[in-house]
């Protein structure tokens, strides 16, 4: 969207020079304004159309890429805070050196998980009302 914004800028420059009628300009700015989240929301519409046959597809290589992304979030999850201190926990008491534990970045991590668990949240919603199966 802030592509066609900078775009419309300059245009609407040129209108000012070439078009000298107040009111011919504003209908010809309002018009380019119009047209330009016209497009933004086809693009948007068309994506979402993707999203729809992505998830209602069988195929576990088009649907199957937002599960795996969850299930790789949640293990990578589960080994930082549950496995990981149980492992170094045991190995203290036991008294064996092993090397250093590999670690995550958790940031990265939490910034996928936080997204993934957000869009979890409209698919409750969408559970709720019935939308889906």
């Amino acid at each position: 969207m802030s592509l066609l914004n900078n775009l419309i800028g300059p245009v609407t420059g040129i209108l000012d020079k070439v078009i000298e009628d107040k009111d011919q300009k504003a209908k010809l700015a309002h018009e380019l304004a119009t047209m330009a989240d016209k497009l933004s929301h086809e693009q948007q519409l068309a994506q979402i159309e993707v999203n729809k046959a992505e998830a209602a597809s069988g195929s576990l290589f088009k649907g199957g890429w937002r599960p795996f992304i969850g299930w790789v979030c949640g293990i990578a999850f589960c080994y930082h805070f549950v496995i990981q201190p149980l492992i170094i926990f045991v190995v203290a008491i036991v008294g064996i050196d092993i090397p250093d534990l590999p670690e995550f970045q958790m940031n990265t991590l939490l910034t996928v998980l936080g997204g993934l668990l957000g869009i979890g949240g409209l698919r409750t919603y969408e559970k709720q009302k019935g939308l889906t199966k």
